[in-house]
């Protein structure tokens, strides 16, 4: 119990700082790096309070609506301008994810799972929780890649991971850019090593909770 709620914390603090630096990125850059920031930040403070240990706070049951809702506006947000491709889809299957995992934790779904499945560090995290088992092993794949992904373009080249994940020494250099050692999603959130390490970040999140259902 006492690893779980320290792990739980850790996610929360992990998420919740990611999320106050995607907010900060939203004072600058073009309205579509902006767009993509806030985006960012809504996720990053969302997992947070997902997160948050049971123990330390039992959501009332209109909460999980809350977060359907939230993220199902994000959603349809992201899908309208999905047909530009890039990072824009990456933040519609994240809305898409939260929305689902907000409907499995729910009381009602869950029975009562749905209380002690809040977060990852009650008794064993989500376990109480519902689910889908081949769409919650859809999207672990997909944050799996996206993860590897992700983090091979901020590992220098040479190593054997970098060239596993499908690094380089130019997606360390040219990320910024979204030049073509880009972090997944290209340049429409700046992409800055920073904000490819707090996107990482947030992956690995995401593949954590979703791991717990």
């Amino acid at each position: 119990m006492h690893g779980g709620v320290l792990a739980g914390w850790l996610m929360v603090a992990l998420c919740a700082v990611s999320g106050a630096y995607c907010l900060l990125r939203t004072r600058t850059g073009t309205p579509q790096e902006r767009r993509t920031a806030r985006s960012e930040a809504l996720m990053g403070f969302g997992m947070a309070a997902m997160a948050l240990p049971a123990a330390v706070l039992t959501p009332p049951e209109w909460a999980w609506a809350v977060y359907g809702v939230v993220f199902g506006a994000a959603a349809l947000r992201a899908l309208r301008w999905a047909r530009r491709g890039g990072h824009h889809l990456h933040h519609l299957v994240g809305s898409l994810a939260m929305v689902y995992m907000a409907v499995a934790m729910a009381p009602g779904v869950a029975g009562a799972g749905g209380h002690a499945g809040h977060g990852v560090a009650a008794g064993g995290g989500m376990g109480g929780a519902g689910g889908l088992p081949l769409l919650t092993g859809v999207l672990l794949v997909y944050y799996a890649l996206y993860v590897l992904r992700s983090a091979g373009h901020l590992i220098p080249a040479g190593t054997a991971v970098a060239g596993f994940a499908g690094g380089s020494a130019e997606g360390v250099v040219r990320g910024a850019g979204g030049g073509p050692g880009s972090v997944p999603g290209g340049s429409a959130g700046g992409g800055t090593e920073l904000t490819a390490a707090c996107r990482l970040t947030m992956g690995l999140a995401m593949f954590a909770m979703l791991l717990t259902l």
